[in-house]
């Protein structure tokens, strides 16, 4: 078994770290009120300004919080069902920060995976996928691939009935055993 997991929104609560850091120069958000996937739209924020400030929240790893206690006993029960690879989109120039960071928090990982874009995930070999995007989870679904989307409020709107939600991570664990 084959088992890509992403990174932000699944393991590094990084859009907290974000919102810590737009809140003091825009009008203030709260995590809850980021209900699509492309919430700058609405909040009138440049794209490329957005991925630019969240790539820069990946300078202060060590401040990014995790999204729910006990990750490294959760992945390292994922490892025991297979090759558990990171796989994340993201500027190469964050890649070193977000291993610290996944060492710091002791995250079980046999390889780590960086794509420039989100869908190019989708023509990646495995078996399931464990991420948060829902543009991502409809991808993986064109591809065929297995996907379990760990919920966030940016995805609650998916109610396609092949993917697998889960609230956290070692839900997970359990669905791949079926798959």
């Amino acid at each position: 078994m084959k088992i890509a997991l992403d990174v932000d929104g699944v393991l590094a609560d990084v859009i907290k770290s974000w919102l810590n850091y737009s809140n003091t120069i825009r009008p203030k958000i709260s995590k809850h009120n980021i209900t699509d996937w492309d919430f700058w739209k609405k909040h009138k924020i440049n794209r490329y300004d957005f991925y630019a400030e969240l790539s820069s929240c990946w300078k202060n790893w060590n401040s990014i919080p995790s999204t729910e206690e006990n990750l490294s006993y959760v992945t390292k029960n994922l490892a025991n069902l297979g090759q558990v690879d990171i796989v994340t989109a993201r500027e190469r120039s964050t890649d070193s920060f977000v291993k610290n960071w996944l060492n710091h928090h002791n995250i079980s990982y046999d390889d780590y995976i960086s794509v420039i874009d989100g869908p190019m995930k989708a023509d990646l070999d495995y078996d399931v996928f464990i991420d948060d995007s829902p543009l991502n989870a409809q991808n993986f679904l064109q591809h065929n691939k297995q996907v379990i989307l760990y919920s966030q409020p940016w995805n609650q709107h998916v109610s396609e009935n092949r993917i697998n939600r889960i609230s956290n991570l070692s839900e997970a664990i359990d669905k791949i055993k079926f798959i």
